[in-house]
């Protein structure tokens, strides 16, 4: 399966980097999408590795960025057979005293912009003829509550239904939708809570009582797009270790 064209946004660190560098090393050409313009190096680390990558600066939150992306992508490289809709940003707060300018920037990058991404991927593999595959960050905590993080789990419930919503429509342009759903990842935005003191908490929450590694979801992304994975369709796969079995 080697040699796609596969953009994933969100990619300048955490699941997405670790995601960007899983499919370089697999010889597919990375389109590295990122607020944050330190994902050039990620691209140029691909480079310098002998694989084919691109760092395009996008806000996912604004829709003409996330189809600039996809038309970029396209005019680089011909095609789009992988959008991995990943940015995401975290979010704490109380329900009593909200922050609303907060609240707004978590819906408009964690949901809003896994809508964008939906919206522009599907309708430029449509439009190509391509057999793709969208796959979508969703959360363990798109399912399960958690106190302080409001705005945080009302997007990735969002994501949930959107990648269900999504696989329906596309199904009969054989496009997948799929989505996941990591438990407690060592990526900066479950770092942030570390002075909070939820990081053990988080920990103690999953099977084995440990901080999943973002390159353990980066290899289940990278299986979920896969020929040998085409049953899976309009499913939200869970990467947690077990953070939902048991609670």
């Amino acid at each position: 399966m080697a040699d796609r064209v596969v953009v994933i946004t969100g990619a300048a660190s955490g699941i997405g980097r670790a995601t960007a560098l899983k499919f370089a090393r697999e010889g597919d050409k990375v389109v590295v999408a990122d607020l944050n313009g330190s994902g050039q190096d990620i691209a140029k680390q691909i480079t310098k590795d002998g694989g084919k990558a691109t760092f395009i600066k996008t806000d996912v939150s604004k829709q003409e960025d996330v189809q600039n992306l996809v038309d970029k992508a396209v005019e680089l490289y011909g095609s789009i057979d992988v959008m991995f809709n990943n940015a995401g940003i975290g979010d704490m707060g109380s329900i009593l005293e909200p922050n609303i300018d907060s609240y707004h920037k978590t819906i408009g990058v964690n949901q809003h912009g896994v809508a964008y991404g939906i919206f522009a991927a599907g309708r430029k593999m449509k439009e190509l003829n391509v057999n793709g595959v969208i796959i979508n960050t969703a959360s363990v905590f798109g399912y399960m509550a958690n106190k302080g993080t409001f705005a945080y789990q009302a997007s990735k419930g969002a994501v949930r239904m959107m990648t269900q919503t999504a696989a329906l429509e596309l199904a009969p342009f054989a496009i997948r939708v799929v989505g996941v759903a990591p438990g407690g990842v060592d990526t900066p935005i479950i770092q942030g809570y570390k002075d909070k003191g939820m990081l053990e908490h988080l920990k103690k929450q999953q099977m084995r009582e440990q901080l999943i590694q973002p390159e353990a979801i980066a290899n289940a992304v990278y299986l979920l797009s896969l020929k040998e994975a085409d049953v899976i369709n309009g499913s939200i796969v869970m990467l947690d270790d077990g953070y939902a079995s048991f609670k």
